[in-house]
């Protein structure tokens, strides 16, 4: 699995991922914000399944996730 996330990205998904679970876990915008899961998992993972099908790498290298570049 190649990292294609990176920096700004990466955080901006963890953190709308962390407000959404938590804005439906206070039962604020009710289960559509259990969506939020998905921005938080690609955020800490540094890799989004739909970024290769639009050929999208906010991550800068094309280094795999084991290896240097963005996912140090």
């Amino acid at each position: 699995m190649k990292c294609n996330v990176g920096g700004i990205d990466r955080v901006l998904r963890i953190a709308v991922g962390l407000v959404l679970v938590g804005l439906a876990a206070s039962n604020i915008v009710g289960a559509w914000g259990w969506i939020g899961i998905v921005p938080l998992a690609t955020g800490l993972f540094r890799f989004c399944p739909l970024y290769p099908v639009f050929g999208i790498n906010s991550c800068g290298t094309g280094s795999d996730c084991g290896g240097g570049g963005c996912c140090k």
